[in-house]
């Protein structure tokens, strides 16, 4: 890994659009109140598809709001198609889904943008559980995800926990963490990252991060910071979706998001926000103040 701060190459020209489907707070930044501006910040167009809207993410005890229907997805969607944008469409983001039935809608959305654009991709974020709190989502969209949507996925973004619940396994070492995400690539995509990631092998105070596809298998470690805030796997999927689409490199793209997401998660530490400080910290985004880099294993 390396210090210092400089900005992106690759985060001038033409916009990318990204279709993103996941849960919306009022407070807060999950779901698409992460991933919206994050990538906006980065230079994308973000067209943004609420599966849920709430007033602030549950995690805080109460909250109010309400999951929407399936119908709504599909209706908004299509409302999307009618604009004739899907073409221009580079990538489908997904997240926390409030019911299976959502999920159809998702896959039914990629389908739409796949047909209409052969290139683009589709990034799923399983947001299942975590190791703390365990499954945190409907039994039915914990196995929807596992049967569906993995398959249909080019790149899966699960933490430690969602990555043994996809493959029923236990990944304690690094030998095993690497042979989940192999089973996982076996399902259907092309690229896995692994955030969050603890294993024999990390040592005290840090966390890992793995990312694999055909041209190798990449570790990043950065400093374990203690701070208790939720946003930060849906703000990474974003960015490591995106700056894989731009770079078409698994390493730089791991590089990329982790330097932000620690730069961003360090000044919320120092802060002690309740909160990630996505405005107040977003050159982070594109001029991270510390780098760090993927390394193959």
């Amino acid at each position: 890994m390396a210090a210092g701060r400089g900005g992106y190459p690759h985060l001038t020209g033409r916009a990318m659009n990204i279709l993103s489907i996941q849960s919306h707070v009022a407070y807060g930044h999950v779901g698409n109140s992460a991933a919206v501006p994050v990538l906006q910040r980065i230079g994308c167009e973000v067209w943004p598809v609420h599966t849920v809207q709430f007033s602030n993410h549950p995690g805080y005890g109460q909250w109010r709001g309400r999951v929407f229907e399936a119908d709504m997805i599909h209706d908004i969607v299509a409302g999307i198609a009618e604009r004739g944008v899907f073409p221009t469409c580079d990538g489908v983001l997904s997240g926390y889904l409030g019911s299976a039935a959502i999920g159809d809608a998702v896959l039914a959305a990629v389908a739409t943008v796949k047909a209409a654009n052969a290139d683009a991709r589709y990034c799923c974020d399983p947001v299942i559980g975590d190791i703390e709190g365990g499954i945190y989502v409907r039994s039915d969209v914990a196995e929807f995800m596992r049967r569906r949507m993995v398959a249909v996925a080019d790149i899966v973004t699960p933490n430690r926990f969602e990555l043994e619940y996809l493959t029923g396994g236990v990944a304690a070492t690094r030998a095993a963490a690497l042979a989940a995400i192999e089973a996982v690539r076996a399902l259907g995509p092309r690229v896995v990252l692994v955030t969050s990631l603890e294993t024999q092998e990390t040592p005290q105070h840090s966390i890992d991060l793995l990312a694999c596809d055909a041209s190798g298998r990449f570790l990043l470690r950065t400093p374990k910071l203690e701070l208790s805030v939720h946003g930060a796997g849906d703000a990474i999927a974003a960015l490591f979706f995106v700056h894989y689409l731009r770079t078409a490199s698994v390493a730089e793209a791991l590089s990329r998001a982790a330097s932000s997401i620690f730069g961003l998660l360090q000044r919320t530490a120092n802060a002690k926000a309740e909160e990630i400080l996505l405005v107040e910290a977003q050159e982070e985004l594109v001029a991270p103040s510390r780098i760090f880099r993927a390394e193959p294993i």
